[in-house]
C-alpha cells in the first residue's frame, strides 16, 4: 500500500489493512512523516516504510504535475522496496500517487489498484490553495482531469467509495469491470459509544470535522437565526480556516449563546461529545465533490442513533432516503433549513435516530465492505 501522508491514523486504511490481514495477506505501507517517526516498523501483518520528507518537497506535491520533484520522491522511495520485496499488488491510495504506481507496475511487473477515496479533481476545484492565482497556475485543473483519465485506464483495479463515483468514471470511458465499490462504512466493531447522555433540556446540533467554505457550516449558522426554535444549540468540533468568519457571523447575528466552537477534540472526545447529541448536520455544499463521495461520519452518526440533517448531495440523500434515519436539505438554503428545525419532533428524532442505527448494522458496516475488497484481491 502507498499512502501519501503520515500513518497512523487514517480510518479506511486502517480497516483495509485490517480486512486484508485477517484474509491471510501481509502488508506492507510506505508513507512519509514529517513527524520523525520510526522509518521501519512491524505491527502483527502490517509492515510500515517511513521516509522523511522536506517541508520544500511536501509543498511541492501541488504543483507534481508540472514540477515533478514529489513524484521523484516517491519514485525513488518505492523503488528501493520493490527492489528488496516481492508483492502480489501495489495498492494506491486515493488519485495523485496513482501514476507513480503505474510507473511500478511497468518497472516490477507488478498490477496496479487505485484506491479513490474521493473525486480528486473535483476536490481541487473547491480547495482554498487551488483557486489563489498561484494555485490555478501551479496545479492547473484540467491537467488533472486529463492525467486522472490517463492513469486510472492503466490501473488494473480501481475502487471507489459511491455508485456515483463509479458512475463518472464510466461516463470518462474507464472500463466498468475495473471499478469496484468500497465505501467508507462503519466498522462496529472498533466504535464503542458511551451510554447516551442528556444533560440538559436544549437541542444539541452536533459537526465534527473540517472547518472550511464548503462545508457549509455558515448555513447552519444562518438558519439559527431564522428558525422559531430557541432551544437549539449548535455544537461545531474542528479547525479550519473558515473558522474565524464563522465566528464573527455568529456575533453579527447575536447568536453567541446558540453556537458554541469546541476547537479540535481527539476521537474519543469527539465521541463522548456526540453521545450528548440529538440531531447532527452534515451541512456540505453540493458540487461535483460531494455528489461523488460519502463521508465515514454519516455512519457513525447513524450507529449512534443519531439523526442526520444533510444538504442534498446526491450519496448522502441516497442512503439518507434509503434508510429514513434524517432529513435533506437545498444545499445553502438556510430558509429551509429553519423551517425543518421548527418541523422537526423529539418523537421525530428517536424514529429516525432509531431507523439509522438498525441499518448500519443490517447493511452499512464494513463487515460487508471488507468481504467486498477480499473478494477484489480473491
Amino acid at each position: 500500500m502507498v499512502l501519501d501522508r503520515e500513518f497512523p491514523p487514517d480510518i479506511r486504511v486502517e480497516n483495509e489493512i485490517e480486512a486484508l490481514s485477517d484474509n491471510g495477506h501481509e502488508i506492507h505501507l510506505a508513507c512519509y512523516t514529517r513527524q520523525n517517526r520510526p522509518q521501519f516498523e512491524k505491527k502483527d501483518k502490517l509492515i510500515i516504510h517511513r521516509k522523511k520528507i522536506s517541508t520544500f518537497l511536501y509543498k511541492s506535491s501541488v504543483a507534481a504535475l508540472i514540477f515533478p520533484f514529489y513524484f521523484h520522491f516517491w519514485k525513488n522511495f518505492l523503488s528501493k522496496i520493490l527492489a528488496k520485496e516481492k508483492f502480489d499488488t501495489i495498492h494506491i491510495h486515493d488519485l495523485p500517487l496513482v501514476g507513480v504506481g503505474i510507473k511500478m507496475k511497468k518497472q516490477f511487473s507488478v498490477s496496479i489498484t487505485a484506491d479513490l477515496h474521493e473525486n480528486w479533481p473535483a476536490y481541487l476545484r473547491i480547495a482554498r490553495h487551488t483557486k489563489t492565482l498561484p494555485g490555478r497556475i501551479l496545479s492547473p485543473n484540467k491537467l488533472w482531469v486529463k492525467h486522472e483519465k490517463k492513469i486510472l485506464s492503466e490501473s488494473d483495479q480501481i475502487i471507489v467509495v459511491a455508485d456515483e463515483a463509479k458512475t463518472r468514471l464510466i461516463s470518462k470511458g474507464i472500463d466498468a469491470t475495473r471499478i469496484k465499490i468500497v465505501s467508507n462504512t462503519l466498522n462496529i466493531k472498533h466504535f464503542t459509544l458511551p451510554e447516551k447522555k442528556k444533560e440538559n433540556s436544549e437541542t444539541i446540533l452536533f459537526y465534527a470535522g473540517g472547518i472550511q467554505y464548503h462545508r457549509g457550516l455558515h448555513t447552519v449558522i444562518k438558519a439559527l437565526a431564522k428558525t422559531e426554535n430557541k432551544n437549539l444549540k449548535f455544537w461545531i468540533l474542528g479547525e479550519g480556516v473558515e473558522k474565524k468568519n464563522l465566528k464573527k457571523l455568529t456575533n453579527t447575528l447575536n447568536l453567541a449563546n446558540s453556537v458554541k466552537f469546541f476547537g479540535w477534540k481527539s476521537f474519543d472526545e469527539m465521541i463522548e461529545l456526540l453521545s450528548q447529541a440529538d440531531i447532527a448536520m452534515i451541512p456540505h455544499i453540493k458540487s461535483d465533490h460531494t455528489d461523488t463521495t460519502i463521508p465515514h461520519k454519516l455512519f457513525q452518526y447513524m450507529f449512534a442513533g443519531v439523526p442526520v440533517i444533510a444538504t442534498n448531495c446526491i450519496p448522502i440523500k441516497r442512503v439518507i432516503d434509503e434508510t429514513q434515519s434524517g432529513v435533506c436539505y437545498a444545499s445553502n438554503d438556510d430558509k429551509e433549513l429553519a423551517a425543518i428545525f421548527d418541523s422537526i419532533s423529539p418523537k421525530d428524532q428517536i424514529i429516525l435516530g432509531d431507523n439509522g442505527k438498525k441499518w448500519v448494522i443490517k447493511k452499512y458496516n464494513w463487515e460487508n465492505e471488507a468481504k467486498s475488497l477480499n473478494q477484489i484481491y480473491s
